[in-house]
């Protein structure tokens, strides 16, 4: 039987500032540097010790889609640091769909560098506890560091979190579940001693051809074949990426269902992802001629999340809407990656591809109530379908310079998040290189 304690304790306040970013995945790291650009004083919060969120905790590689139909759909800050990770050597961009393999380590740096260069203060290591409401406004936040509990103010808050913490601790209304299962974790893990240049994985290591699924189908069908015999975990694709290292792959299959909002739930499934990780290392090593010198170099820091909480937002994006690339009149970010929705129990995935590029309003970013908070990457207000696209790095990207943006605009004139003009923001945007 569960009990519970009270416990009041006296947070010093640490910081005090226009904008607090929580979570420093690709959509957080780019909303506070946008912000920091914006002449916000900026603080970014973060669980690990670096930034990247599901890029570098995840090794989730490429990252994609910045090109369709042979036009850039993702550029401004997200573009500038695609481009100063492939100038350090840490990536490699296919043409002409424009996904972006790369090396996590550059990305931890390059991500760094940026978010220092503009100013923004980093709170590594901090994890996201709490927040103070007053009203319909956050006051502050409450983070879990080394040095004990501690509180940051600021006059706007994005939630970059990925499952909406932030908004949830505050009160906001989320999305209904739909009836339908969350798409299920994965971990990525990573090979080396890959033969690379045979024509299969010549074929499966480049994700450059718009309109097809980049799995490896070979390698897919033979472990379907043994799936019963040799007693194969469920898994997906499998999908491979080439690093900038010689015979190095990232492998996407792994999979089981789970809620990573559920603590000893997302416990146990991690448990289970590791296991099966190195179960599918050997798998290949022993089955699939392009493995067999392979060996496994790492399995991602922490499992790979698809979905879990969405905000309902001013405005919730339809499948409808997206895939018919409905122009909204505060449109702010676009999306191209198809609509790709997993399913744990199988192998199956169902992949819708996109005519045409689609776009995200800032009403999807902000909620009805709360007049200092702004929301990017997962934790947007879309319908599981649109969603199913939506998710991924460089949407999450382009949505974070939308709300770090906005939260400056909105921090600077002192009016609530939903009243920011949607115009200026969109002209600033422009402005700074984004594909609006």
């Amino acid at each position: 039987m569960e009990s519970s304690v009270k416990v009041e304790k006296i947070v010093p306040v640490v910081g005090n500032y226009d904008v607090v970013v929580c979570g420093g995945g690709p959509a957080g790291f780019i909303a506070a540097i946008a912000a920091a650009r914006e002449g916000a004083r900026t603080a970014l919060v973060e669980r690990y010790g670096f930034l990247g969120g599901m890029a570098t905790i995840g090794y989730v590689n490429p990252i994609s889609v910045f090109t369709y139909n042979d036009s850039q759909v993702v550029g401004g800050i997200a573009w500038e640091f695609v481009k100063r990770l492939q100038e350090t050597g840490g990536a490699f961009i296919e043409k002409p769909l424009g996904n972006v393999a790369f090396e996590q380590e550059h990305y931890k740096l390059v991500a760094q560098r940026m978010c220092l260069e503009t100013g923004v203060e980093l709170y590594m290591h901090s994890y996201l506890s709490g927040c103070i409401m007053e009203g319909e406004r956050i006051s502050h936040a409450i983070i879990e560091n080394k040095n004990g509990s501690e509180a940051l103010a600021a006059k706007v808050f994005i939630d970059c979190t990925g499952d909406a913490d932030l908004a949830y601790m505050a009160g906001v209304e989320m999305q209904p579940d739909e009836e339908k299962p969350l798409q299920p974790l994965s971990s990525y893990f990573i090979l080396g001693g890959v033969n690379m240049d045979t024509p299969m994985m010549q074929e499966a290591i480049h994700h450059n051809k718009q309109g097809e699924n980049c799995h490896c189908l070979p390698v897919r069908e033979k472990l379907l074949a043994l799936k019963d015999e040799l007693g194969i975990p469920e898994f997906g694709g499998p999908w491979f990426c080439l690093t900038r290292q010689p015979g190095v792959v990232t492998v996407n299959m792994t999979r089981t269902a789970g809620n990573a909002i559920d603590n000893r739930n997302f416990t146990r499934a991690e448990c289970i992802l590791r296991e099966d990780a190195f179960k599918m290392a050997r798998i290949l090593k022993e089955n699939v001629d392009e493995f067999k010198n392979s060996y496994l170099i790492a399995v991602a820091v922490q499992g790979g999340i698809r979905e879990t909480r969405r905000i309902k937002g001013i405005h919730t994006v339809t499948a409808q809407e997206y895939v018919n690339a409905f122009r909204y009149p505060d449109s702010v970010s676009r999306g191209a990656h198809p609509i790709d929705i997993h399913v744990a129990s199988g192998p199956a995935q169902n992949v819708t591809f996109l005519e045409t590029p689609a776009y995200v309003p800032y009403r999807a970013l902000v909620t009805p109530t709360h007049a200092n908070l702004i929301v990017a990457g997962r934790c947007l207000s879309a319908d599981k379908t649109a969603f199913a696209s939506l998710r991924v790095q460089a949407s999450c990207m382009d949505m974070g310079q939308a709300a770090g943006t906005a939260a400056a605009l909105a921090s600077a004139s002192g009016k609530a998040v939903q009243e920011v003009d949607t115009e200026v923001l969109v002209e600033t945007l422009r402005a700074k290189g984004s594909v609006i």
